[in-house]
């Protein structure tokens, strides 16, 4: 998924260049998941989100992990979801710094 127009097509070109057509793309906002396709056996958000969007984890399959940085707009805690029968089970995997997860369920945009 991606939310910038451009980028979106930028990506899909080059996809295509490469022939990798098993790979499915995506304009849009990227908070809200794709739950018409879901669940998903993994999620992996590479922005920084400032809390976890409920949304992406209800759209975890059993089994499914999601990895997301969650914190404030300049640091982040890499955080690993994992859903099984019992519920979502929470590791924190570590500091980082993601750019910022604009969005409905993110940041927004200024």
């Amino acid at each position: 998924m991606e939310r910038i127009y451009t980028l979106y097509t930028r990506a899909r070109k080059l996809f295509d260049e490469l022939r990798y057509h098993n790979i499915v793309t995506r304009y849009s906002d990227g908070t809200t998941g794709w739950r018409e396709h879901s669940p998903f056996d993994a999620i992996i958000v590479t922005a920084g989100a400032p809390k976890i969007p409920t949304v992406l984890v209800n759209q975890l399959a059993e089994g499914g992990r999601m990895v997301i940085p969650v914190g404030d707009r300049h640091s982040q805690d890499l955080v690993r979801l994992v859903r099984d029968k019992q519920g979502i089970h929470q590791t924190h995997l570590g500091g980082c710094r993601f750019v910022k997860l604009i969005g409905e369920h993110g940041w927004r945009e200024t």
